[in-house]
């Protein structure tokens, strides 16, 4: 019954055209909120995607490294057992390490990754080569393919480098006392292409073969740096972490994507947040408008209210009947604004209409991404904005006192 009280005050002329103009001033603004958060927030998660799926192409589905130290041991009994866990696809073996590279006058610190041949098979860098093939060499001749600006850094051209790259390499060293002939390695080594991912990884990264990369550490047959893990349904990946932790012990630490990019993802979700509430004062400034319309209704329907009150209707009733009135104000705007965000949000899915200025990213207009939990959100903070907003003039209109006097 409130809700069709409601209904009618907000259909009804009101008497004062000011009553009107404010009430839809905060039906536009909260269209206007509405239809921005879920934008953004769609954006948001489609550079999320991105980013996430640019890092999927470098960190495999799983990873078990050593608890403690650099270098973690596995016998060919353990491997073999970690094979055969369920769901496990295939593994790569790889040891790293920071590296110092000279060419000429040129160099670079890099962390040099060396993998084996089931390294191209768990992560994308074979098929975000910029140029050059994706060569490792062998032990004794090996070939280094190196990250964008790792190549930019050392000033070669990595598919047609004519002169070997100098590279050392520590080792792992069974003394206390440093010896730079003994504990530092100096190989030289070939190009033989660039891979563009992303800059985290390009400007850092150089990849080859890992018998070189064990050879030049001193490293035995059975250590290595990490274990990297394909599975056959990334979505269960989680659910292998404990079976593979319970095969190699507490020796032995295994990681999912999430924990291998912790940073990355809280970094994520603290801008989600932060995006959040600075798009939502757009809904709180709606909020002061609809203060306003409903406390200049009440001023209006005093006549209403006493009558209501005359016959027999509790104060509760009344004051239910204007925080109607505010949901109204809110739905109707909330629900615009939604239908406002869809269409925008297809046709820039469908028709690319808003670019990304710079030409110097891996899309070239705004990603979005639609997810339901955003409506969720967005509905649910239009609702608590919508209810404080109706509370102070819902309390007011139902504590005055009435009466049908006339004037």
């Amino acid at each position: 019954m409130h809700f069709l009280f409601a209904w009618r005050y907000f259909k009804a002329k009101k008497s004062t055209n000011a009553i009107n103009i404010i009430a839809w001033t905060s039906v536009v603004a909260i269209t206007i909120g509405t239809a921005a958060l879920i934008l953004v927030l769609s954006v948001f998660n489609g550079f999320e995607g991105l980013v996430k799926s640019l890092y999927s192409n470098f960190y495999p589905d799983i990873k078990v490294q050593p608890a403690s130290g650099k270098v973690l041991q596995l016998t060919a009994e353990q491997l073999s057992k970690l094979k055969a866990v369920k769901g496990v696809k295939i593994i790569s073996l790889v040891t790293e390490e920071k590296a110092f590279v000279q060419n000429g006058d040129y160099q670079s610190v890099v962390y040099l990754k060396g993998v084996d041949e089931n390294y191209r098979f768990i992560s994308g860098v074979e098929q975000h080569l910029m140029n050059g093939n994706y060569k490792l060499g062998n032990e004794a001749s090996p070939l280094l393919i190196l990250g964008a600006g790792v190549e930019s850094a050392l000033g070669v051209q990595a598919d047609r480098n004519i002169y070997p790259l100098r590279i050392h390499l520590p080792r792992k060293s069974e003394g206390t006392s440093f010896d730079q002939l003994n504990d530092i390695s100096n190989d030289t080594i070939n190009t033989a292409g660039t891979f563009l991912i992303q800059q985290d990884f390009d400007n850092k990264y150089a990849i080859t073969n890992i018998y070189f990369t064990k050879k030049a550490m001193k490293l035995a047959a059975d250590e290595y740096s990490a274990v990297e893990i394909a599975v056959n349904d990334p979505k269960k990946a989680d659910d292998m972490i404990q079976p593979i932790q319970q095969l190699l012990g507490k020796e032995y630490k295994v990681l999912n994507r999430y924990q291998q990019n912790r940073s990355l993802y809280a970094v994520m979700n603290m801008e989600r947040w932060a995006i959040y509430g600075v798009l939502s004062l757009i809904l709180v400034v709606a909020a002061f408008n609809m203060i306003g319309a409903l406390t200049m209704l009440v001023l209006e329907k005093q006549k209403d209210i006493s009558i209501l009150n005359a016959l027999g209707a509790h104060k509760g009733f009344i004051q239910k009947v204007f925080l109607s009135e505010g949901f109204l104000l809110a739905i109707v705007g909330g629900i615009t604004g939604m239908i406002l965000a869809l269409i925008i949000a297809f046709l820039q899915i469908q028709f690319h209409l808003i670019p990304l200025e710079g030409g110097s990213f891996l899309i070239n207009y705004f990603p979005v991404k639609l997810r339901w939990q955003d409506f969720v959100l967005v509905s649910a903070t239009v609702f608590v904005i919508a209810l404080l907003a109706s509370w102070v003039p819902s309390r007011k209109a139902a504590s005055q006192a009435f009466s049908l006097r006339g004037e």
